[in-house]
């Protein structure tokens, strides 16, 4: 049923993996749909546009709310910084919905949901990774996050990546590991040499989903996983660090920030989110990091709501 001056909104998380849709009014969430990634740069456009379709058609289902009565959507995406994924982005917006269109990068959406708008620090890590701070008025601080290849450390796939090249320093090294069968049985390899030839052929992917058999093994008492979560969170807490060190460049006399979680890793590995915070609290005793991670479409609702 249609209600003409019902102003409604629609958030999307897009991430590396998937995506997560929300559809809301003023007042409360409508309906909220998770679907696969709808990110171009790692994901065929034909596969990414289905998914995109997909979600706005079950949003509707479940509210009766059509994407074409929309007043306004907020994207908060992965590789934002990318034109091609802006230009796609709002390609799918004309064809499948209508309202306004904001776009951001999924981690501003992340620190929006934890301080919606306010001063804080943001690490995420999940299929990628990105720390952000804001200031008290409005600045924006940024580390990390140039891509699988370049950066994305303490991610899930440099996670996977860092395991695999792990396991053959171990072996170099004449080093006892649980991981060499751990993946030799994820990838479904019979052999020491199929290994090397798939670790060197494999998609950044394929790496990813390595991680919970990283985390399994160092939960096991394996020392070269356990020294890959232990590194992926030191890895986390530089990046943290750049961050809160320009911050109080630019806030002289400041109260330390808080820091914020977002992203699969630092919300359900332990082992990185303890690395992570032991290292901020060595050189801050009195940091505040946060236990859990936010829900970043609520930081997309939010903008989306504010703007109006």
């Amino acid at each position: 049923m249609t209600h003409p001056n019902r102003r409604t909104y629609l958030a999307v998380d897009a991430g590396g993996t998937k995506a997560e849709f929300l559809l809301a009014d003023d007042v409360s969430e409508l309906a909220r749909v998770r679907v696969g990634s709808i990110k171009v740069l790692t994901t065929p456009a034909a596969e990414a546009e289905k998914n995109f379709a997909a979600a706005l058609h079950e949003l509707e289902r479940s509210s009766g709310v059509s994407a074409g009565e929309l007043t306004r959507t907020c994207i908060g995406a992965s590789g934002y910084s990318v034109p091609s994924v802006q230009e796609w982005l709002r390609m799918q917006h004309r064809r499948w919905a209508g309202g306004e269109l904001l776009l951001c990068g999924d981690e501003e959406i992340a620190l929006d949901a934890a301080f919606e708008g306010g001063r804080g620090v943001l690490a995420l890590a999940g299929t990628g990774s990105n720390v952000v701070g804001q200031t008290a008025d409005g600045k924006r601080v940024r580390a990390g996050g140039w891509g699988p290849v370049l950066g994305d450390e303490g991610s899930g796939h440099w996670i996977g990546l860092e395991a695999v090249r792990g396991l053959f320093h171990a072996i170099d090294e004449r080093k006892v590991t649980r991981l060499e069968e751990a993946v030799l049985e994820a990838w479904r390899l019979s052999s020491r040499e199929a290994l090397v030839e798939r670790g060197n052929l494999a998609e950044l992917k394929e790496f990813a989903a390595l991680t919970p058999v990283v985390v399994r093994c160092a939960a096991e008492g394996d020392r070269v996983a356990a020294e890959v979560l232990r590194s992926a969170g030191r890895e986390l807490a530089r990046l943290v660090t750049l961050v809160i060190r320009e911050m109080e460049e630019l806030e002289p006399g400041s109260a330390l920030p808080k820091v914020a979680l977002a992203g699969g890793i630092l919300g359900s590995v332990d082992a990185v989110r303890t690395a992570m915070a032991a290292e901020l609290r060595a050189a801050w005793p009195e940091v505040v990091v946060a236990r859990e991670a936010v829900d970043p479409v609520l930081g997309a609702l939010w903008r989306a709501r504010k703007a109006r």
